[in-house]
Parts: C-alpha cells; sequence; structure tokens
C-alpha cells in the first residue's frame, strides 16, 4: 500500500484519509452513533490537562483523533449532527488545513466570558456569541455577513479580533477562533513530535501501543500521551497493525 504522504514541515500534516474500517482499532459503528461519538469526545477530553493553561482554554479534542476509534464516515455524520445541535463548535486550528478542534459550546462560551470579565469588550462578545456562535455552524466569516446579517459594526469586529474569537483569515474575513490556544498548538505540535520520535526510534521503527503508552516521556510531551497516540493514529502519521501481542504502531517514513 502507497501510504505517501508529507508531515506538517513534514511532521504535522494531518493525511487525507479514505473512508471505511480499514484501519484496525476502527470502531464500526452502529445504534446510537452520536451518543458514541459525544462519549468518545469526552473520554479524549479527560487527558486535556486543563491545569497547564490555568482552565483559560475549554478542552480541546482535534477531529482526527476520532478516527483513531471511529469510522470516518461516521465521526464525520456525528459530528455534524452535533454542531447543528448546538452543543458542539468546531473551529480551524491554523497550523494545518486539516487540523480542526472540536469544543463543546457551554465549555467554550463559559471561558470566553470568564476572560472578558471586566472589559470594555465584554458586551460585544456577549452578543457574538448569542448572534453568531449560538446560532451559526460557520468556521468563518466574510466583513459583508458580520455587517449586513449579523449587524456588527467595524468597531465592534476589531473588539471581537482583540478578544480572540476572531482571528484574521484573509483580507475582510475572519475564522471563529478560541482566545488564548497559542500555547496550546504550541505544546500540541511539540508533543506530537517528540511522541512520533519515539516511534520512529523504535527498533524497527515499530512499538506496541500499549508499550508506548507506558514509556516516560521528556518535558516536551505536556499532554497525556494517549491524547497524542490517537492524534498521530487518527492523522495516519503511523500504522495501527493488529498482532496477537497487541496493537502496534509502525512509523510510516515519507
Amino acid at each position: 500500500m502507497n501510504r505517501k504522504r508529507a508531515l506538517v514541515s513534514d511532521t504535522f500534516k494531518v493525511k487525507k484519509r479514505k473512508t471505511g474500517s480499514e484501519k484496525f482499532g476502527v470502531v464500526d459503528d452502529h445504534g446510537d452513533g452520536q451518543g458514541d461519538i459525544k462519549s468518545t469526545i469526552m473520554d479524549l477530553m479527560t487527558l486535556f490537562p486543563r491545569k497547564l493553561f490555568n482552565d483559560a482554554v475549554p478542552q480541546i479534542v482535534l477531529k482526527h483523533q476520532l478516527y483513531s476509534i471511529h469510522d470516518k464516515t461516521m465521526v464525520d455524520k456525528e459530528v455534524n449532527k452535533l454542531r447543528e445541535s448546538g452543543s458542539l463548535l468546531m473551529f480551524q486550528l491554523g497550523f494545518d488545513a486539516e487540523a480542526f478542534g472540536l469544543v463543546f459550546a457551554s465549555d467554550y462560551k463559559a471561558k470566553v466570558l470568564a476572560g472578558e470579565e471586566g472589559k470594555v469588550t465584554r458586551a460585544t462578545v456577549e452578543k457574538f456569541l448569542e448572534k453568531v456562535v449560538s446560532k451559526c455552524t460557520d468556521l468563518s466569516f466574510s466583513k459583508d455577513k458580520m455587517l449586513r446579517e449579523f449587524l456588527f459594526t467595524d468597531s465592534e469586529i476589531t473588539q471581537l479580533v482583540k478578544s480572540g474569537v476572531l482571528t484574521v483569515r484573509d483580507a475582510g474575513s475572519w475564522w471563529l477562533s478560541i482566545p488564548n490556544t497559542g500555547k496550546f498548538i504550541k505544546y500540541f505540535i511539540q508533543g506530537r513530535k517528540a511522541v512520533l520520535g519515539m516511534v520512529k526510534k523504535s527498533k524497527y521503527g515499530e512499538v506496541l501501543k500499549d508499550d508506548l503508552e507506558q514509556r516516560r516521556t521528556t518535558s516536551h510531551v505536556k499532554f497525556h500521551i494517549k491524547y497524542h497516540i490517537s492524534d498521530i493514529v487518527g492523522a495516519e502519521l503511523v500504522e495501527s497493525v493488529p498482532t496477537t501481542s497487541g496493537t502496534l504502531l509502525r512509523y510510516v517514513d515519507s
């Protein structure tokens, strides 16, 4: 199987995936898929180190991490349902076009409002959360839409960018964003590179998943190692191979 791909800056790019359950460890979802996906998101969020960010950042799961556990088609379908119901928000994280962060709406709003306490921008941010975040599933917004549909002024848009709930996409448009995620992205990329390196440096570039989970990590890995394992498996930066000893993770050379 030809699995050529480039890692972001050769190390951080999420691979375009095939649909179906061809990969070992993928759950063939039946029944209440939405409940299964939501439960998996909640489980992965327990691995998110809130104290590392002084509890100022909502718990973030990357969409492709779910692909390490569930069928991709099911994930995409059920994530969309959760977004349409208003319980889940999705964000383009910026370090890779295929990296989408998932956050529960209630957690996002609580963290954003806590960060706006006592600031002159709070009223504008509250308006944004109510008129836009609660009613729209778009990942980005044009200036025309912000002005004409949501009735924000240029000054208010500037306040939203300053508050971190919008970030510039290009001239005249903005991504919906999570405030204070710079440190998250830095630590996530740093940890991914370190854990991927652990697999690469293992004998033959292979290691049992259970063994990797038990390994001591360096100071470069700030998150739980299982958080990074679900990332590199879901992003197809390693192969998951069934063996009699358990799941084998194999480094995929570019």
